[in-house]
């Protein structure tokens, strides 16, 4: 088995091995994976952080071996809060990373990176100053950055730059953590989950104070929420059908 590790901005994980299939997910600089098959121009990989899996370009391939993969996983993680910052090669190059990249894999890559340590461990609290960092950026089906980002992209960077591993797709994240019984038991920082006709989750956001919801709809906004669902004050109506609310911080 071959190992990798994201050297460029970000790259698209596709769902089939063409640049003409959707985009479903990116891996962000410093994002490591597992390649499960091989194909001329195209490989299926397994992503370390959410074990996503999907197809990306050979041509954007950085290998490195098992052993490399293995400590990199042991190390502590270091996650850049910028919404664009730049890294220096060795040969003098500037290149951007965005917001959620991995900042331990410029001693591997050679790259230069001027940065204060990182911060104490974070908190709860922390969750929504992270979120507002995304504020207004465009919906993107499979996106997560700032410059595109969709509903559960944007709830897995806000949790993940904060050090809380959550699932890459909405239907994945409703499984995990506590379920809770009513929106008045809920703190900011907790997910509310809506599904469809047919009972799917279908949509996350992230509750904050004073019953709103920060989610990704056209783009990361904020609305208010209630036992019904997220009421958008544009269209005066409920836009999002609440299905449950959980608690996910340790």
């Amino acid at each position: 088995m071959e190992y990798g590790l994201c050297h460029l901005s970000t790259l698209s994980i596709r769902k089939e091995n063409s640049h003409a299939s959707e985009m479903t997910s990116q891996l962000l600089y410093g994002d490591s994976y597992k390649v499960l098959e091989q194909q001329k121009k195209w490989l299926k990989i397994r992503g370390s952080l959410d074990q996503y899996e999907g197809w990306i370009a050979r041509t954007q391939f950085f290998e490195i071996d098992k052993d490399i993969y293995t400590g990199y996983q042991d190390q502590a993680d270091h996650y850049s809060t910028d919404l664009i910052n730049y890294v220096t090669t060795q040969e003098g190059v500037l290149f951007p990373i965005l917001t959620g990249s991995n900042l331990k894999a410029t001693a591997l890559f050679g790259h230069q990176f001027d940065e204060q340590a990182p911060k104490q461990k974070p908190q709860k609290s922390d969750l929504v100053q992270t979120a507002f960092l995304y504020l207004n950026a465009p919906y993107l089906w499979g996106g997560k950055t700032p410059f595109g980002i969709d509903c559960s992209g944007f709830v897995q960077m806000v949790y993940r730059i904060n050090g809380q591993s959550l699932q890459r797709d909405a239907y994945q994240q409703a499984e995990q953590g506590q379920t809770l019984s009513f929106i008045e038991e809920s703190e900011p920082g907790d997910l509310a989950f809506f599904d469809d006709k047919e009972g799917k989750i279908v949509h996350v956001g992230m509750l904050l104070e004073n019953h709103h919801i920060i989610h990704a709809h056209g783009k990361v906004r904020i609305d208010r929420v209630d036992q019904s669902g997220i009421f958008n004050s544009e269209l005066q109506a409920h836009s999002h059908k609440l299905r449950m609310i959980k608690k996910v911080w340790p």
